[in-house]
């Protein structure tokens, strides 16, 4: 299994471009807020405003990021939790969340391919689909290492 350093290695090999590197700062936040926006349009049967199609996107993404830490899950939990929180408020206020969500995900994924026409490498998810879920986690890792934080958890030496 990966380990997060191994993940977050991978990923940043095709993410050295300054440029590059500034568009996903701007562009993966917004494609994570829009993904969940347009899960959270999902009409589900029975669906609370805090039990939806979005909640169970997350569900099933915190799985991923708990096996690559604990910080990195409760990082990417705090996330999640601001964009559900906002993409809660825009619905509340009957703003068509459906809509902005799809169209700021058409644009930030257009400015992430930009991205990487000028980096001269293809999107990490072409390799393999959990970069998808990489990219948010890798972005967090620079916040924590700024700020301190481990990023891994590392089993004790068995001897």
């Amino acid at each position: 299994m990966r380990t997060a350093e191994d993940w977050f290695e991978l990923y940043g090999e095709s993410h050295k471009n300054a440029l590059n590197k500034a568009i996903h700062w701007v562009c993966i936040p917004l494609i994570v807020l829009s993904t969940l926006g347009l899960a959270q349009a999902i009409p589900v049967p029975g669906a609370t405003p805090w039990l939806h199609a979005g909640t169970a996107a997350v569900a099933l993404a915190l799985v991923f990021y708990a096996r690559l830490s604990a910080t990195i899950f409760s990082g990417m939990a705090a996330v999640a939790g601001v964009c559900l929180g906002i993409n809660g408020a825009m619905e509340n206020s009957g703003l068509p969340i459906g809509a902005i969500s799809a169209a700021i995900f058409l644009v930030a994924w257009v400015a992430q391919f930009v991205g990487h026409k000028i980096e001269g490498k293809k999107p990490s998810f072409f390799q393999d689909l959990q970069f998808l879920l990489v990219g948010p986690a890798w972005l967090l890792q620079f916040v924590y290492k700024r700020v301190g934080v481990p990023v891994s958890r590392r089993a004790p030496a068995t001897g």
